[in-house]
């Protein structure tokens, strides 16, 4: 079973740090660890996404009530990180990093106790018992495009389900077949990433003895070429000449939504230079990440005479040569 993320260890604070505390560990920790100033090494990313998780509870206050109420309940972790989106998919995280959907209530489709209670659930040979109490429940999924059996002739089976990069950002429901054939929907969240997987337990083939194994789907997502993407924030190149560079200019950036945002380059521009537009990256249930703008400064390879002349010039009466 996956323990809780100590968040307050993550930031290095003590549970009674203040916001301002808090706020500059936050930003110590993110210059430190900015995946960009941490190229080639692997583990970068994960420790950057940790720290931003971590601000993101302790910098909330009712977050931060709700986190530190089940730091103290002794099975706070029975279910491990689970949240739900706005489409109502509800989840939670296995400790192998894939997320398995279950819904509760009367009409909800998703996996009853029998998936987490059964003989291949977290809590394996416990399955009657909490049949028993609870009752069972039956969950459909699968995906289009599903594989051929896994290596080893198990029951498991994996499918993928590609969305553009606009269903992607909207989040919602694919339409899926199950390995007997049977179509149901399954809810993906807002802003899923590429590589996205759900484990749906006891929805794979079904063996001589009646056993079932589990049903893997992946989702895959296209981003558009002039995007790359980082946790939640997206990065894209920006070109400007040299002139623009030197003197300052702006832009107009349409943002992954569509949004046409203003972009102030500041004078003296160096290449590679990163600005940052807030709050303008992907949107997500439970996070709104950052677009990155990297300046790429293209140098003119050819000058009429003319235009040669007057920049000479030019530099010459400012002092520049």
């Amino acid at each position: 079973m996956a323990e809780r993320k100590d968040y307050y260890k993550v930031l290095g604070v003590s549970e009674d740090a203040g916001p301002d505390a808090i706020k500059k560990a936050y930003r110590k920790l993110a210059r430190e660890h900015h995946p960009d100033r941490n190229q080639g090494k692997a583990d970068a990313e994960e420790r950057f996404k940790n720290i931003q998780e971590a601000y993101e509870v302790l910098s909330d206050a009712e977050k931060r009530k709700q986190y530190d109420r089940r730091r103290r309940q002794p099975f706070g972790n029975l279910f491990g990180d689970s949240y739900t989106t706005s489409n109502g998919g509800r989840y939670y995280r296995k400790p192998d990093g894939t997320y398995v959907r279950y819904d509760t209530g009367e009409g909800n489709e998703g996996l009853g106790f029998g998936d987490l209670f059964g003989d291949a659930g977290l809590f394996g040979g416990l399955s009657d018992l909490f049949k028993g109490v609870f009752g069972g429940g039956e969950a459909p999924a699968t995906a289009p495009g599903e594989e051929a059996d896994a290596p080893g002739g198990t029951l498991d089976r994996r499918a993928t389900v590609r969305l553009s990069f606009k269903a992607a950002l909207e989040g919602g429901k694919a339409e899926v077949t199950l390995p007997d054939g049977k179509n149901a929907r399954i809810a993906y969240p807002k802003g899923v990433r590429d590589g996205f997987k759900v484990c749906l337990r006891g929805h794979g083939a079904a063996g001589h003895d009646g056993r079932r194994g589990d049903f893997f789907v992946t989702f895959r997502v296209k981003l558009p070429e002039r995007f790359r993407r980082e946790g939640d924030d997206l990065y894209t190149t920006v070109q400007v000449n040299a002139l623009e560079a030197l003197l300052g200019t702006t832009r107009l950036i349409s943002n992954a939504y569509g949004k046409q945002v203003k972009l102030t380059i500041p004078k003296g521009t160096q290449p590679g230079d990163k600005l940052r537009l807030r709050g303008q990256g992907i949107v997500t249930d439970r996070h709104t990440g950052d677009l990155y703008v990297e300046i790429d400064v293209t140098i003119p390879k050819t000058l009429t005479p003319e235009q040669e002349r007057a920049l000479r010039e030019a530099a010459r009466r400012t002092g520049l040569i």
